[in-house]
């Protein structure tokens, strides 16, 4: 991943590092906008964790000049600081990429500045559709939810289920995942017996698990933060 992270920036950048007027000597800075503590630490380590070891494992430099991670903590779902740690990696920190963003409000929050400063970034986790359109030096590595729910759909309709309940988190990828889901899921003649969007910084499902259970949909359909997943139950 670290690999294509590098190609597809150089090709969003319309540059290549070989041909770069910077001195041989200056290291190529990858500042990682990462959640690193709170609820969705997991994926701001596993990303950061996964970029160590691509590294360790294959070198840590690209046509002679070593590459340096600068990693930014967002906290979490956190807009405000995301942009600012963006804006502080592009012009303070000189970076010549900005990569990482594992939730869509740091993502979009990040995109207006990649655009102003010209700096390719690479989102790896993030997942609402519209991201990629929102700045032309923007390019994804990972997936959409759309992309893995609309399998789902289809999935449960061959295997009789009928009925189904859909729980999302209220945000960008939950809202994708819903919207996605319910036009699969009922294009092949499937029915959505209700549905509900849960507060992003909720800590608390059971309010939500028992309105479903008092509906006795077949299956439910879930795609939610922190807990996050694409299933059906």
């Amino acid at each position: 991943m670290f690999k294509r992270l590098f190609l597809t920036a150089l090709a969003l950048g319309g540059g290549c590092i070989l041909a770069s007027s910077a001195p041989a000597q200056e290291p190529v800075r990858v500042g990682m906008v990462l959640e690193m503590s709170g609820p969705f630490a997991d994926i701001g380590r596993q990303i950061l964790d996964g970029a160590r070891a691509y590294m360790k494992a294959n070198g840590d430099t690209v046509a002679g000049r070593r590459i340096e991670l600068i990693v930014r903590d967002t906290t979490g779902a956190a807009p405000d600081v995301a942009k600012r740690q963006a804006q502080q990696l592009i012009a303070n920190d000189k970076v010549d990429f900005l990569a990482g963003f594992g939730l869509t409000p740091n993502a979009l929050a990040a995109a207006p500045l990649a655009t102003a400063g010209k700096t390719p970034m690479i989102v790896m986790n993030a997942a609402t559709s519209i991201i990629t359109t929102k700045s032309p030096y923007i390019a994804r590595v990972s997936f959409t939810l759309p992309q893995i729910t609309a399998p789902i759909a289809t999935w449960a309709m061959k295997n009789g289920i009928r009925e189904v309940y859909t729980l999302v988190s209220d945000y960008g990828p939950g809202i994708d995942a819903e919207a996605q889901f319910r036009k699969t899921f009922e294009a092949a003649g499937g029915k959505i017996v209700g549905d509900v969007r849960v507060p992003l910084r909720n800590p608390d499902f059971s309010p939500f698990l028992q309105r479903i259970k008092d509906a006795k949909p077949q299956a439910v359909s879930s795609s939610c933060r922190p807990a996050s997943s694409q299933w059906l139950s």
